[in-house]
């Protein structure tokens, strides 16, 4: 009798293919869109979903105080204060696009100006203020790719280079740091190939003709079947 294959195991929904909800608990964001005012670091911690450590950063208020997270900058310390708002360039300062000048280095900048960042989050990453579109109300960011790509100049971003660079080169050394790390991620690993498993194990697999051919897996397979190339754009390699 045939098993079911990974798709389908995972699918089930398990806790061995179930990342923890605490590893996810904490949501990076930026304050209100007009807010400004002056925050102070409390903590810096380590979070398993995120790739780089966070700031805990508390905004005084008169009637209730304001907490929220963001990504922590490299040369930040506890108690550091820091700036939302305004036009003082500082390491940890959150700022328009507008009001930052070109040349500076920048991380977790606004899609949509309120949406509380969404690129450039990773360790060690950074963006560069290129150049500044007054006529379109656009500033063009070179992004870590060497790509340019343009945001509204009211889209926020923290001054700053993202904490947690060349953690990539530390060695694992064991395959349970490995496996436990991916796992926070909910990533499955090790990852088994196809052609090496049991026929009754994949549709690849097999003892025999392990020629490995390029498979488009129809639109209404069912999870079991859809294996393979799923919807690709092309197939077959690139001419030069």
């Amino acid at each position: 009798m045939g098993k079911r294959i990974i798709q389908q195991r995972r699918g089930r929904g398990t806790h061995t293919y179930r990342v923890r909800r605490k590893a996810f608990n904490i949501e990076v964001r930026y304050p209100g869109r007009n807010f400004e005012g002056e925050g102070e670091i409390l903590r810096i911690i380590h979070s398993a979903g995120h790739n780089s450590p966070l700031a805990k950063i508390l905004i005084k208020k008169e009637k209730k105080d304001l907490v929220f997270y963001n990504i922590a900058p490299e040369e930040i310390y506890e108690g550091q204060k820091i700036n939302v708002g305004g036009k003082e360039v500082k390491i940890g300062n959150i700022m328009s696009l507008k009001d930052i000048p070109t040349g500076t280095e920048v991380f977790n900048i606004e899609s949509h100006p309120g949406d509380g960042g969404r690129f450039i989050r990773s360790g060690g990453s950074r963006g560069i203020v290129h150049t500044k579109n007054k006529e379109k109300n656009k500033i063009i960011i070179l992004m870590p790719s060497k790509k340019q790509k343009e945001f509204k100049e009211e889209c926020r971003a923290t001054v700053g280079i993202v904490a947690g660079g060349g953690k990539k080169e530390k060695p694992m050394v064991k395959a349970g740091n490995k496996y436990h790390k991916m796992k926070s991620r909910n990533k499955l690993w090790p990852r088994t190939s196809a052609v090496k498993m049991n026929v009754i194990d994949h549709p690849f697999g097999s003892g025999r003709g392990k020629r490995i051919k390029r498979k488009i897996a129809k639109r209404n397979a069912p999870p079991g079947r859809k294996v393979g190339l799923l919807r690709p754009r092309r197939t077959g390699r690139k001419k030069r």
